[in-house]
């Protein structure tokens, strides 16, 4: 198979500033995609917009940063409106999310439900509305947004998180029915313990990373990268079949 080819392409990507969202920014530059990365914190997404800068990839020049707080629609749509004003877009990856805290339901307070709905959830509503009316019909547009295992399969302690992340999916089929026709695409992904900075709370320590390695194929966690490698598949023409997917991205769990 061919190395994804994203010539051409412009890919906006919300939570670029760390983890997955950087290792996806620079595997999307690599493969000739011009990237906005988005962050709630903007040095963050500047920084990885100078490693794009640094990495030289075919359109590392027409990379751009911009502060963004997906759970604004308001900001979203002017982000995005902008954007469209001066170039094409061709995709979205919405990685913007938050990690949860394992606790009871009795527990769980509503700033922290806010909190996970508002980025996990309402972030991904507000970016994939806004950017439909600016995604071109047939012209090989497509969305990708992140779930997780949590998605999948619930867990005691994450009512909340497997809240947010079965709604992920939920929402990405009913947009690939409703978009496909147009040609548009929308696939999720779902990764596994994967070791990012907002994971840290999930896997700190080694005695809990040997605790969950045992429990994968693969007898480790996944790396940023090995998600972006995927990532950046789905939004080239080689899955251009891939409608409505989820990927897991797990090692065996």
């Amino acid at each position: 198979m061919a190395q994804v080819d994203l010539k051409g392409k412009t890919i906006v990507v919300t939570g670029g500033g760390s983890g997955i969202g950087r290792a996806t920014c620079l595997a999307l530059s690599q493969a000739g995609a011009a990237v906005v990365v988005t962050d709630i914190n903007f040095d963050r997404a500047e920084e990885v917009y100078k490693e794009i800068q640094a990495a030289d990839g075919p359109a590392s020049t027409e990379a751009e940063a911009g502060q963004l707080d997906v759970r604004d629609p308001a900001r979203c749509k002017e982000l995005l409106d902008d954007l469209a004003s001066r170039r094409t877009i061709s995709g979205l990856f919405n990685c913007a999310g938050v990690n949860p805290t394992n606790m009871p339901l009795v527990d769980t307070t509503d700033d922290y439900f806010d909190l996970l709905v508002g980025v996990n959830v309402k972030g991904t509503y507000n970016m994939t509305r806004a950017i439909i009316p600016h995604l071109k019909p047939h012209t090989g547009c497509s969305i990708v947004n992140v779930s997780s295992t949590a998605g999948l399969k619930a867990g005691a302690g994450l009512a909340i998180y497997n809240l947010t992340k079965f709604g992920i999916i939920g929402f990405s089929k009913s947009m690939a029915l409703e978009l496909g026709p147009s040609g548009i695409r929308c696939n999720a992904v779902a990764p596994g313990p994967i070791i990012t900075p907002t994971n840290a709370n999930v896997v700190a320590g080694p005695e809990s990373v040997r605790a969950q390695a045992d429990r994968i194929a693969l007898k480790r966690l996944g790396e940023p990268e090995e998600v972006a490698n995927v990532v950046t598949f789905l939004f080239g023409k080689g899955a251009s079949y891939m409608n409505g997917s989820v990927v897991e991205i797990t090692g065996g769990l």
